[in-house]
């Protein structure tokens, strides 16, 4: 894109004090659809990092701080054995949609706001801060979006829904949905034409 989005005032970052995981499906549920999104391969690093993030949401569920502080001590031990093990970072307070794919593994920093249902996401990709001392921007990552290998999403930015981001792109600005976005800095090349929305048939007359 060859402009900057208008600056806006970003809000605060989510404290890690409260389950994140989608709501209407069960803890159990939820790993069995990410496993399934993961070809269900016991072994693959990105359902491991999907599944401890889940597990460490899953834990604020519990009001009981006596209970918790096991729990606590298992996620922190399990978060930092998914980056030394698998390379992939992903914070708690980063909200994760249902049925996300990390293809691959290593390098990957994914501080962003939110990552929407069905996205994909590959390997050396870093969503994060533009600059220092602005920890509070951080991008958005809206449903059925697909994201190259070694892609830079940085900023107070949106990624909107059903877009692709082409390998070793830097984002730097909103990307409108249904698009298609390259280079460093990304500039959007095309624009998709959303789905039609099939129209129901009337219902026939009865004949008087």
């Amino acid at each position: 894109m060859s402009t900057k989005s208008p600056k806006r005032e970003a809000p605060p970052l989510e404290k890690g004090d409260r389950n994140l995981n989608p709501t209407g499906i069960g803890f159990c549920a939820l790993l069995r659809e990410d496993l399934h999104t993961h070809d269900g391969d016991l072994f693959d690093q990105g359902f491991w990092a999907v599944a401890v993030h889940r597990f460490g949401n899953w834990r604020m569920g519990f009001r009981s701080k006596l209970i918790r502080a096991p729990l606590t001590l298992l996620y922190r031990f399990l978060h930092k054995w998914v980056e030394w093990t698998c390379g992939i970072t992903l914070p708690q307070i980063t909200r994760v949609g249902r049925r996300v794919r990390f293809w691959h593994h290593s390098a990957m920093i994914l501080h962003a706001r939110s990552i929407g249902d069905d996205c994909h996401i590959r390997h050396c990709t870093t969503f994060g801060v533009a600059r220092t001392n602005q920890n509070r921007e951080i991008p958005v990552i809206e449903d059925r979006v697909d994201i190259g290998c070694g892609v830079c999403i940085l900023g107070d930015v949106v990624i909107g829904h059903d877009s692709a981001i082409g390998a070793n792109s830097v984002v730097l600005a909103d990307v409108p949905p249904h698009s298609v976005a390259v280079g460093a800095p990304a500039k959007i090349i095309k624009t998709r034409t959303p789905p039609a929305v099939p129209q129901e048939e009337p219902m026939p007359q009865p004949v008087s």
